[in-house]
């Protein structure tokens, strides 16, 4: 891989991680186009977009990185405090529901680890049925959701659903952000907030993840190119820290109906080179 491709490929991450669009559909789009994806080892390609997506999480860490800060001051003072003490605070229970819709994702990930770096989920069809059904789910979010639950409103429940909906996300074409945001929707929470929740919520997973992958691929460094990786993930660190504050901004005022379309438009186009065998 040469370092255009490296700094399109983290273009792509960093625009489509935090859009409910589906990075790895585009990565794995970009990568088929590109000649990048080997059949013969596809867990490779799976460890490159994993380590890239550090450069997001990075994003995120930083964007949120002042809440981030308070939020742990308040888990670490709470956590020793007498049992007599006042209950926990607001950025200690939120601490506490992060984690606790990790557990899903990481349960499910290990559990399916053989499937999710199989060939499997790099068929264009998966992506491709992914991409519409998860574009027809958020529609009805959208219609049946009250958008109206801010971030201080959120359960204990809403962090487990939340977080069995960031496990689906393990399906390429179906996007992290986009069935968290989801799911939110669902709950009735505001656009912003399901956004916002859905960063948060991020950051443990794809860092997990990421380093796991670094790990495990520590032996193919060579087959996937140091310097691309480099490049590449820095790259999707800074378009990721963009994208982030522009999806907040428009959520504000904004549906996701743009995003719905997207999906659907892409979907079908990718429908309609299978059928024509294009792939």
């Amino acid at each position: 891989m040469n370092i255009f491709y490296a700094i399109l490929l983290g273009i792509i991450q960093g625009v489509t991680e935090f859009l409910p669009i589906s990075s790895t559909a585009h990565l794995t789009i970009a990568g088929k186009f590109m000649g990048l994806i080997d059949p013969t080892k596809p867990e490779d390609w799976t460890a490159f977009i994993a380590i890239m997506q550090l450069g997001t999480v990075a994003a995120v860490i930083i964007y949120f990185f002042k809440n981030l800060i308070i939020m742990t001051r308040s888990f670490l003072t709470d956590l020793v405090k007498p049992k007599s003490s006042e209950k926990w605070t607001y950025e200690s229970k939120l601490a506490w529901k992060i984690i606790l819709g990790t557990i899903p994702i990481v349960i499910i990930g290990l559990v399916f680890k053989d499937i999710i770096e199989g060939t499997f989920t790099k068929e264009i069809s998966t992506i491709a049925t992914s991409l519409i059904a998860l574009a027809l789910l958020l529609y009805w979010a959208e219609k049946v959701g009250k958008h109206t639950r801010s971030e201080e409103q959120t359960t204990w429940l809403d962090a487990v659903i939340v977080g069995f909906a960031q496990a689906v996300a393990l399906i390429p074409g179906s996007s992290r952000s986009g069935t968290t945001i989801t799911a939110g929707l669902f709950l009735g929470l505001t656009r912003e907030t399901a956004a916002r929740f859905s960063f948060l919520l991020s950051i443990p997973a794809v860092l997990a993840s990421g380093f796991y992958e670094m790990y495990e691929a520590r032996h193919h460094f060579a087959d996937l190119g140091i310097m691309p990786l480099i490049v590449s993930t820095i790259v999707s660190g800074i378009v990721g820290y963009w994208a982030i504050s522009f999806l907040l901004k428009f959520l504000q005022k904004h549906t996701t109906y743009v995003f719905i379309f997207y999906r659907i438009i892409l979907g079908g186009v990718l429908w309609g080179l299978l059928l024509t065998k294009y792939f």
